[in-house]
Formats: C-alpha cells, structure tokens, sequence
C-alpha cells in the first residue's frame, strides 16, 4: 500500500504544509510505530520534532517521545527489515529538533550508500 505518513500532534498536514497529498496522520510515538507495523514504510515521512502526548503512561513518569524517537526507532525497523528508508522530510519549529532528526537520518542514509 501507498502512502505518506505527517508525523505531528495537532496540526493538519494539507493545511500546513499547503499540498496536495494525502496523508496518513500519526499525533504520537505509538501512532507512529503501529501505523508503520501494520501497513509497512510509506512513500514519504514528514516529522515534527516535539510530540505532546501524556496517554503514554502515568503522568509522573511521563517522558516525551519525539520525532526523534520516531526516527531512530524508523531506522531501527529498517536494519531488522532489510529496507531503505523512505523519502524524509522535516517540518518542525524546533532547530536543535531539526538537527537532530536531520543528522541521524542523513547518518544512516549516507551509510546506506557506501554499503550498497
């Protein structure tokens, strides 16, 4: 199946990011990884950095999983798969955020390329 997953708490991906496409939408870190589990890697990720979400257990060991949880876990899944990453893009307001998902997947891409 094809798609594209918008990896963001609350905002609408048509809207904020004024395109076309259709996406899949995952608001959390759990989202994410159930969505990509059960329908496989899409065409293309957009990630946000910072990922409100306190149903991830009690309040006082609440501990926010980012979108760069969701990309270490993507190139986690990706190694045990056997897979290449998908298409990436990031759309967050957050520039230590930014860097940091850029950085780790831009590593894992270019390590990909000298392997291949």
């Amino acid at each position: 199946m094809s798609y594209n997953l918008f990896l963001d708490d609350n905002r609408d991906p048509n809207k904020f990011l004024n395109d076309t496409k259709t996406w899949v939408i995952a608001r959390n870190y759990n989202q994410f990884v159930d969505i990509i589990t059960k329908q496989g890697l899409p065409d293309l990720i957009s990630f946000d950095h910072d990922l409100c979400d306190v149903d991830q257990g009690k309040v006082e060991d609440f501990k926010e999983k980012t979108g760069y949880d969701c990309a270490k876990w993507l190139i986690e899944y990706c190694m045990k798969t056997n897979q290449s990453l998908p298409k990436w893009q990031i759309h967050t307001f957050n520039p230590a955020g930014m860097i940091n998902i850029y950085d780790i997947l831009s590593t894992y891409n270019n390590k990909e390329e000298v392997c291949e």
